[in-house]
């Protein structure tokens, strides 16, 4: 796939190395041309110097070629505007832009622009460290209804298995992390102290369900 990069910084130097190592083809816009030094000089894609949302500069980027687009700058307002641009007169579907206000993010993510929050995002992450009760969403669809987020199991829980956890709150266990690392669990899986639990539900039954995953399991047995 051919994907064009608005931004050079280091976000987006470190994705289009990482996409290009991967095979794909890499375009990469930024108004510095002194910004391109963090590619290096292995980088093999495009260099175009302009504005993002540009079409001319789009263009020469590649962009009617291209089946991605990512706006990594580090203005909000270019990398929507830029968004924008790429998905309806070019018609890219696969379409993301790094927004640095959590609350316009979210306005955007509405809209139907995937967005990056990149200040709320590093937020939640701290907070679901300092303050892992409660939970924090990792992802909510367009329309705010469901979302993916990470929901603290009192330790009564550990021993049982994931179909208890989900029959008796009403959630679907998207994934584990344990140990550090990320398991996709079926029905049989049993909770291990030390479990983060990320769990799909509906945004009308977060309290609800905090309050499933605090009280624990209602029957003893496993």
């Amino acid at each position: 796939m051919h994907i064009v990069i608005m931004g050079c910084g280091r976000v987006g130097s470190a994705l289009a190395q990482t996409l290009e190592q991967q095979g794909h083809t890499v375009a990469v816009i930024d108004q510095d041309p002194t910004a391109f030094r963090r590619l290096g000089s292995g980088f093999g894609g495009r260099r175009v110097t302009g504005v993002g949302f540009d079409q001319d500069t789009l263009r020469e980027a590649g962009i009617e070629e291209a089946g991605a687009f990512a706006a990594v700058s580090s203005g909000d307002n270019s990398n929507i505007i830029a968004a924008r641009v790429a998905r309806e007169m070019f018609g890219i579907e696969n379409v993301a832009a790094r927004i640095y206000d959590p609350r316009r993010a979210e306005v955007y993510q509405r809209l139907g622009i995937p967005t990056v929050a990149t200040v709320r995002w590093t937020a939640d992450q701290m907070l679901r460290r300092l303050l892992p009760s409660g939970a924090e969403p990792l992802w909510r669809d367009p329309t705010g209804g469901v979302q993916l987020a990470e929901v603290h199991a009192d330790e009564s829980w550990v021993g049982h298995k994931i179909s208890t956890l989900q029959e008796e709150t009403g959630v679907r266990v998207a994934f584990l992390t344990r140990l550090g690392e990320a398991i996709l669990p079926t029905s049989q899986t049993v909770l291990q102290e030390g479990d983060l639990v990320h769990v799909m539900m509906r945004s009308d039954d977060v309290e609800k369900v905090e309050a499933s995953f605090s009280e624990g399991p209602k029957e003893d047995g496993h």
